[in-house]
Parts: C-alpha cells; sequence; structure tokens
C-alpha cells in the first residue's frame, strides 16, 4: 500500500518547514528521530503465512516545538523498503483515563506459586540450581538476590510524553508492511511543521538483520537440547531464554547467562550496555552459533517458549557541523537506527521450513499436502492475537 502526501498536505508541510527554520519558537534542545528495525522469524512468521521472516520497521518523532497548527510529518523513505513513497508520522490523541474505580488493596488476591530460575549453557545445570522464588515474599516486598541489579539502562525512544510535539509511525492512518526483502539503504528525508528537515543515507551494515535460523533444537540422548543457528551478520551479541510451566504450577525461566541474573531480554539493548553484558557474560558473543538447554531445565518445563535474540549494534547521526562553529555548538536534530532479530518458537520442536533459506519449501510441498502447517500457522495466529 503506498501512501503519498499530495496538494494541500505538501504545501502544509513545506510551508510549516519554512516556519520552523524562521520563527524558532518554543522549547531549546534538536529534533530525535528513533527507527527500530525489528526481524522475526518462528512462530511470528508462521502466524502470518505470508513467509519465512517478519520485518518490523517503528519510527519515532519527537522535537521540542509545536507545530503551528496540526501537527504533520513524513518519512519519505529509498524504495527499497517497498513499504510506500511516503510514511506519514501521525500525531497519537490523548486518550482517555478511565473512569473505573480503583480496587482497595484489601480485595486483590495475593499471588501464589513459585519461580524457578535456571541459568547457563550446558548438559546439565550448575550447582545451586535452580533459584527458587516465591511469589507471595514478592508481594511481600521481600526482593529475592536473584533478581541482581544489572544496571541495565533501558532504551528511551521519544515519546509524546518526552516531547512537545511528537509523531509515529505505524499508526491508524497507515499501517503498509515492510516486506521480507525491504531494506533500509539508500536516501532518507524526514520533514514536517514542527521539526527541521532530517535529511541521511543508510549504507553498508545499516540494514534490517538477518532472520534467525535455528538448525538444531531437538532433545539429545541426556535430555538436555542443543540449540545450534546459522550466523548473523552485523549480530553484535546473543541470548537465549525459556519460559515455561511445570505439571505442579511452577514457572520455570532458563537464561543462556553465565552468571545468576533474571534478566529477560526481549527488547532493544543500547550498543553500550553490549559490550558490557558480553564481557560479563551475560550475553553471549557475536561469534556464538549455539547453546545447550540442560536436560533438568527440558524435563522441568517439557512445554516452553523459546527465545533466541540477536542483539545488532547502532547508527547515530547529527546534522552537520556547520564550517567555523563555536565549540558549544548543538545540532538541531539527530537519528538513532537500532536492529535486532528475534526467533520466538517451541523448545524441542523443530518448526515448519527451520534451516531452509528460502520463503517457502517449495520442493517439500510438491510431495506431501500443507494442511497441518497451514492449520499450525491458523492455531499460532490465535495464540499470537493476529
Amino acid at each position: 500500500m503506498k501512501m503519498v502526501l499530495a496538494g494541500a498536505s505538501m504545501i502544509a508541510l513545506g510551508a510549516g518547514a519554512a516556519a520552523f527554520g524562521q520563527g524558532r519558537g518554543g522549547g531549546a534542545g534538536p529534533a530525535v528521530y528513533w527507527m527500530s528495525a525489528d526481524t522475526s522469524s518462528g512462530l511470528a512468521a508462521m502466524a502470518s503465512g505470508r513467509s519465512s521472516h517478519v520485518r518490523t520497521l517503528t519510527l519515532q518523532l519527537g522535537s521540542p516545538r509545536r507545530a503551528a497548527g496540526a501537527p504533520q510529518a513524513e518519512h519519505l523513505p529509498p524504495a527499497g523498503l517497498q513499504a510506500g513513497q511516503s510514511l506519514p508520522l501521525l500525531t497519537p490523541q490523548a486518550a482517555p483515563r478511565p473512569t473505573v474505580p480503583a480496587q482497595p488493596w484489601g480485595q486483590m488476591e495475593r499471588p501464589r506459586g513459585r519461580m524457578l530460575i535456571y541459568w547457563g549453557c550446558g548438559e546439565r545445570v550448575r550447582p545451586g540450581q535452580p533459584a527458587v522464588i516465591d511469589f507471595a515474599s514478592m508481594a511481600a516486598g521481600r526482593m529475592p538476590p536473584a533478581f541482581a541489579n544489572m544496571a541495565l539502562k533501558p532504551m528511551t525512544p521519544p515519546s509524546a510524553a518526552t516531547s512537545a510535539t511528537y509523531g509515529e509511525w505505524p499508526n491508524e492512518r497507515s499501517q503498509a508492511r515492510v516486506p521480507a526483502g525491504g531494506s533500509l539503504l539508500g536516501e532518507h528525508v524526514v520533514r514536517g511543521n514542527y521539526s527541521p528537515e532530517i535529511r541521511f543515507s543508510l549504507g553498508a551494515g545499516q540494514d534490517f538483520l538477518a532472520p534467525v535460523t535455528l538448525t538444531s533444537n531437538s532433545a539429545g540422548p541426556s535430555g538436555a537440547i542443543p540449540l545450534v543457528w546459522r550466523p548473523v551478520p552485523g549480530a553484535r551479541a546473543w541470548f537465549g531464554s525459556i519460559m515455561g510451566a511445570a505439571q505442579n504450577g511452577d514457572f520455570v525461566i532458563w537464561t543462556s547467562s553465565e552468571t545468576q541474573a533474571a534478566m529477560m531480554a526481549f527488547d532493544y539493548v543500547a550498543e553500550a550496555d553490549i559490550a558490557r553484558l558480553v564481557q560479563s557474560r551475560v550475553l553471549m558473543p557475536a561469534t556464538a552459533d549455539r547453546c545447550t538447554v540442560p536436560a533438568e531445565v527440558a524435563r522441568a518445563a517439557p512445554q516452553s517458549m523459546l527465545s533466541l535474540i540477536a542483539f545488532g549494534g547502532e547508527s547515530n547521526f547529527a546534522q552537520p557541523r556547520p564550517a567555523g562553529a563555536a565549540r558549544a555548538w548543538r545540532p538541531e536534530w539527530t537519528v538513532k537506527l537500532r536492529a535486532k532479530s528475534t526467533h520466538m518458537g517451541m523448545l524441542g520442536m523443530n518448526m515448519p521450513g527451520m534451516g531452509d533459506d528460502g520463503d517457502e519449501e517449495a520442493g517439500e510441498a510438491q510431495e506431501r499436502p500443507r494442511t497441518k502447517k497451514e492449520k499450525l500457522r491458523r492455531g499460532l495466529g490465535k495464540i499470537l492475537g493476529q
């Protein structure tokens, strides 16, 4: 689907950009633009039924200035993205606060059960595992030592709460999908009536990461499950985890971390934190291509959700420094591109198409019907809400 702002909209954007350059009204500081590029394989791709992986792009523009009229902004991507000629950055409307009366704490049921935390790759778990957390103790305010402070600073992209004016994509007006072959490489332009014009170019190493492809996810003779995956160019670190429930109701967590840390990494991680966490062996290095889930973990939660994440680096841009500028010069805009690639699946269960490079198993499709695969996709779609 192509979204093109034309006519009056384009005139308004041009006039707004000119007014921005002349007026300088509003707050000080640069406009901040973040691009978050995520590649998903496994369950999410199967549920979509479109290809072996899904690419998701999130655009967030924050400015300390307010638009003279209705805020308008757009991103003009390179043709290789294949998501349209213009991606409108819509300013979300403030949602009304709920009027449901607050429930007294005394009427809330205290959580029950336990969480069992395992960590480390290998055939067997390390001595002292699992760390056991009682939910009732947590509700009483006693934080167990298993939740060690990793000093992990969450990345904070622009938002309506931190910006005088904010715009984002996708949104209710435009939800164009980035195809599996879409690319960020090329020239980008961001313009609007509440930010300066932003121009930058993305080159080699500044694109979506390749999908994570597992080549092994089956139990061995000991009951341990060796996970083996293909390299992802541009990956800076890896992190594996599982979550599942035991038959007695215990909640089971395992991470690939070599140290006792209850870190569940699903979001992006800042590049500085990646280097530190690789050094402390919380994250696996970029060269990692395997990790074995211990037999005790596989037995504790036989039906567990598996996550394997490749964290990419960051690319940062700012308005070019003018010749002869004073040392205190500050840019009018900054841009951050971050990337990751995530595989979600079931522990010990090989996914259809696992290890294939193509989008479809064309040769195998001629030998057997795909009814089971189609049913699995429909079922997963219900689970994932797609």
